[in-house]
C-alpha cells in the first residue's frame, strides 16, 4: 500500500526541483524576476494594499483593475512580513503547484478508487509537467486558480455543504471570473436531486449566501469605481483582440486554444484521454436507469470543465499567448484522464511480447519526455524572464532615474513601469486607465487621448503603433537595446517624448 507521506515527499521535491531548474536557469541567465509584466501588476497592487490598505494601483486613487483581488491579497501578506516580493511570489506559486498536484491525486482516488498508482503517477505527472511549473513560479495567479478549481470539483464529487461550495466558488471568482462558469456547473449538478432525497430550498440558499458573501462586495466595489461590475481587464481584452473573433473560423480558435495544453510529455497521453472520457461517458449512458440525473452527471464534472474553459476563451479570447496561460488550469484534468486512460490501454505485464515491450517503451518514453521538458520549460522561462527584465524592467529604471517624479507616462505596459518608477499612467491596454478601451485599437484616437491628458513620455514597442509612433510630435530618447529581444527579430521598447498639439 502507497503511504500518503511518500506522496508528499515526492510533491515537494518534484516542486524543488522546478525551483532550482527555473530559478537556476533565470539566474545563470543573468535575471531573477518573472517572465510576464503582468506579474509586476500584481505586485504594485499588493505592495499598496499592504503599504496604504488600498485596492489601487496609484496611491490614493481607487481603481476596479485587479482581475484577481484575492491573489493580490495573498501577494499582500509578504509585504506586510517585510518578505521580498519575488521571493513570496515564488513561495505561494510552488506551494499552488503542490496542492494541485495533491487535488488531482484525491480526484484520481474519487473517480477511480482501484487506481492507487495511477492516482499518484498522475500527482507527480502533474508536480512535473512544465507549464505547470513555468506557472507556479510566473508570479501569476494561475496555479491558485487552478488549485481552487480541482478542490471545487472535489466538493461536488464528495456533495459537499452547499455553503461551502458557493464559498469557494466566491474565491475562484475572486481569482479569475471565469471561475463562475464552474461554480453555475457544480452548483446545476448539486440542485439535481438524488434518490430518495429532494432538495431544500436551504441548500440553494446556503450556495448562494456563501457565493454572495464575497463576490457581492467585490462586485459593488468595481461597480462604484468604474461603473461596471466587473475588473477593467475583462472588458479591455476583448476590446483588444476582437480582432481574432472576427478573424478566425471557431474551430481554429478553439485549436489555438486546445494546442498550447498539448505541448510537452502529455502529447503521449492523447489517447488515453480520449479513451478514458469515452469510457467516463458510456458509463453512465449504460448506468442511466439505475442512477438519479445527478449520479450520472458527477464524474463528468472534471471533464466538462476541461472543455468549457477552452470553449468559453475560443469564443471570447482566443490568445495563446505566453505558453497559452489562460487555459493553463486546465492541463491537471487532461494528464488526470490520460493518465487514467493509459493506465488501461498499456500491458507492460502482458504476455504477448510485442504489447509488453510496446507498452514498457511508451511509459519509458513518457518518462524521459517528462524530465526533459522540466530542462526545456527551464530554458523557456528563464528567455521568458530575460526579456521582461531587459525591456520592462530597464525602461522602468531607465524613467525612474531620469524622468521627474510626476511626469505622466502613457504606456502599454504598466506593470514595471508601475512598480519600479512609481509614476502617474496613462494605461493604453485599459487596464486603470478604461476610457481608452472603446478606441482601444484606434492609434489616432489613442495618441489624441494621450497629449489631451498631458502626458509627457510615450513607452512602447515601436511595432505595437506602427502608425502612432511616426508622428513627429513623438521625439524619441532612450531605447532599450535589448540582445534577447533582437534575437528573436522582435524590436526594442522605446520611450518617446510626447509634445503637445500645438508644438507641431
Amino acid at each position: 500500500m502507497l503511504d500518503s507521506r511518500w506522496l508528499h515527499a515526492f510533491l515537494i521535491a518534484a516542486a524543488f526541483l522546478g525551483a532550482v531548474v527555473y530559478l537556476g536557469q533565470a539566474a545563470y541567465a543573468g535575471y531573477l524576476g518573472f517572465p510576464l509584466d503582468d506579474a509586476w501588476i500584481h505586485q504594485t497592487y499588493a505592495r499598496n494594499l499592504a503599504r496604504w490598505g488600498q485596492l489601487a494601483y496609484v496611491p490614493g486613487q481607487l481603481s476596479a483593475g485587479s482581475t484577481a483581488p484575492l491573489w493580490t491579497m495573498a501577494l499582500s501578506i509578504g509585504y506586510l512580513l517585510r518578505v521580498d516580493g519575488r521571493l513570496w511570489a515564488y513561495l505561494a506559486g510552488a506551494t499552488c503547484l503542490v496542492l494541485t498536484a495533491h487535488a488531482v491525486y484525491r480526484l484520481a482516488r474519487l473517480l477511480w478508487p482501484d487506481q492507487r498508482w495511477t492516482a499518484f503517477s498522475t500527482a507527480v505527472f502533474c508536480a512535473l509537467e512544465w507549464h505547470l511549473t513555468w506557472a507556479a513560479f510566473s508570479g501569476m495567479e494561475t496555479l491558485l486558480f487552478t488549485y481552487l478549481s480541482l478542490l471545487l470539483i472535489e466538493q461536488s464529487l464528495t456533495r459537499g455543504r452547499p455553503f461551502v461550495i458557493g464559498l469557494l466558488g466566491a474565491l475562484l471568482v475572486l481569482t479569475r471570473p471565469e471561475g463562475v462558469v464552474l461554480l453555475l456547473l457544480v452548483a446545476v449538478i448539486t440542485w439535481l436531486p438524488e434518490k430518495g432525497r429532494h432538495l431544500h430550498q436551504t441548500d440553494i440558499a446556503a450556495l448562494l449566501a456563501g457565493f454572495t458573501l464575497l463576490v457581492v462586495p467585490y462586485l459593488a466595489y468595481n461597480a462604484i469605481v468604474s461603473g461596471r461590475p466587473f475588473p477593467n481587464t475583462f472588458y479591455a481584452k476583448q476590446s483588444e483582440y476582437r480582432v481574432l473573433l472576427t478573424g478566425l473560423p471557431l474551430w481554429k480558435r478553439l485549436w489555438r486554444m486546445v494546442r498550447p495544453t498539448l505541448v510537452g510529455a502529455q502529447a503521449l497521453l492523447l489517447p488515453g484521454f480520449i479513451y478514458a472520457a469515452i469510457r467516463v461517458v458510456r458509463v453512465a449512458m449504460a448506468r442511466r436507469r439505475d442512477l438519479p440525473l445527478r449520479e450520472l452527471l458527477l464524474p463528468i464534472v472534471p471533464l466538462a470543465w476541461w472543455a468549457g474553459l477552452l470553449v468559453i476563451y475560443a469564443l471570447r479570447l482566443p490568445a495563446d499567448y505566453q505558453h497559452g496561460r489562460y487555459v493553463i488550469p486546465v492541463i491537471p484534468v487532461f494528464i488526470l484522464y490520460g493518465v487514467s486512460g493509459m493506465a488501461e490501454i498499456l500491458q507492460p505485464f502482458s504476455r504477448q511480447l510485442v504489447v509488453r515491450i510496446a507498452s514498457r517503451v511508451f511509459l519509458l518514453a513518457a518518462m524521459v519526455l517528462l524530465l526533459a521538458f522540466v530542462a526545456v520549460g527551464g530554458e523557456a522561462y528563464a528567455r521568458d524572464v530575460s526579456i521582461i527584465e531587459c525591456e520592462m524592467v530597464d525602461v522602468a529604471r531607465w524613467l525612474e532615474v531620469n524622468t521627474p517624479s510626476d511626469a505622466l507616462i502613457a504606456t502599454h505596459d504598466i506593470g514595471a513601469i508601475g512598480y519600479f518608477s512609481e509614476r502617474p499612467l496613462l494605461d493604453m491596454a485599459g487596464l486603470i486607465t478604461p476610457e481608452v478601451i472603446p478606441f482601444i485599437r484606434d492609434e489616432s484616437l489613442l495618441l489624441a487621448f494621450i497629449q489631451e491628458h498631458g502626458a509627457e513620455y510615450l513607452v512602447t514597442f515601436p511595432s505595437w503603433y506602427p502608425q502612432m509612433v511616426r508622428d513627429p510630435c513623438l521625439v524619441p530618447v532612450y531605447s532599450t537595446g535589448c540582445p534577447w529581444t533582437v534575437a528573436m527579430n522582435h524590436d526594442n521598447m522605446v520611450v518617446y517624448r510626447v509634445c503637445s498639439p500645438d508644438q507641431r
